[in-house]
C-alpha cells in the first residue's frame, strides 16, 4: 500500500474565519482585531505578535490567514518563511511584515529577518512572527530574537482528538459528506494530527468518492491510497 504524503500544510485559502480556535481563541481573537476591517480604517497595531506552538498547532493558517486579510484590504506585504533562501530587500510599501518558520531561518534570513523588522518598527509597520519555540529558546542572533519576544506572545495548543473530530464532522457535513464513526477513528488514528493534514485527506477522499461513485468507507482510503 503506497502512504500518501499528509504532512503537506495547510489547504490554499486558509482565512481567520476558518480557524478552529479551541484552546487558541485568545490569539484567534488578537489577531482578528489586529487585521480589523478595511472599512474602519483601522490602523494595526506596531506591537509585534510572536506564535509558538508543535507541529499542527495551526501556526502557518494564522501566518496565511492574517496575510490573506491583509491583501483582501489591498495592502502589500512582506512574508519571509523558511523557504525563501534569498529574501528580498525591504519594500517601504508594505502595510505588514510576516516571519513564519522562524526557528528554520538561516543566518541570511536572520539577517533579512531583522532588516525587515527594524525598518517595519521604525515605519509603524506590524509583525507578525511564528515558531515552534518561545522566543527566549529561538536559535537566532540576539537581537533578532530579544525583538521577536517582547511584543504579544501566544503559546498555541494543537488540538485534542475531540475537537479534530468535530471539526473534521463539520467539514464533511458542509461537504455533504456522510463519515462514520469507524472512518473517523481510521483518518485520526492512522494519519497525521495536523488538522490541516487531515482537511486536505477529507478534500481528497471526497473527490475520490465522487469519481468512484462510493461512499467514503476505510477500503475507499485503502483504495484511494493504493491508486495515488
Amino acid at each position: 500500500m503506497k502512504q500518501l504524503a499528509l504532512d503537506i500544510g495547510i489547504a490554499a485559502g486558509p482565512t481567520l474565519a476558518g480557524f478552529f480556535a479551541g484552546p487558541n481563541e485568545p490569539a484567534l481573537r488578537h489577531l482578528a482585531l489586529w487585521v480589523g476591517d478595511a472599512r474602519s480604517n483601522t490602523l494595526h497595531s506596531p506591537v509585534p505578535t510572536y506564535l509558538w506552538g508543535d507541529s499542527g498547532s495551526g501556526k502557518t493558517h494564522l501566518i496565511e490567514a492574517v496575510r490573506g486579510a491583509l491583501r483582501e484590504q489591498g495592502a502589500s506585504v512582506g512574508c519571509l518563511h523558511a523557504g525563501l533562501l534569498d529574501p528580498p530587500e525591504f519594500d517601504e510599501r508594505w502595510g505588514a511584515v510576516l516571519f513564519d518558520d522562524v526557528h528554520l531561518y538561516t543566518a541570511v534570513q536572520q539577517h533579512a529577518a531583522f532588516n525587515w523588522f527594524v525598518n517595519a518598527q521604525s515605519l509603524q509597520r506590524g509583525v507578525v512572527a511564528a515558531g515552534t519555540m518561545p522566543p527566549a529558546d529561538l536559535p537566532l542572533r540576539e537581537d533578532l530574537r530579544t525583538r521577536l519576544g517582547w511584543g504579544h506572545v501566544f503559546h498555541l495548543q494543537v488540538l485534542g482528538e475531540s475537537e479534530r473530530r468535530a471539526v473534521l464532522r463539520q467539514a464533511a457535513d458542509s461537504r455533504g459528506v456522510m463519515l462514520s464513526d469507524e472512518v473517523l477513528d481510521y483518518m485520526l488514528h492512522r494519519f497525521s494530527r495536523d488538522l490541516g493534514s487531515l482537511m486536505e485527506l477529507l478534500a481528497q477522499l471526497d473527490g475520490y468518492a465522487l469519481q468512484t461513485q462510493r461512499a467514503i468507507t476505510i477500503p475507499l482510503i485503502r483504495s484511494m491510497l493504493e491508486n495515488e
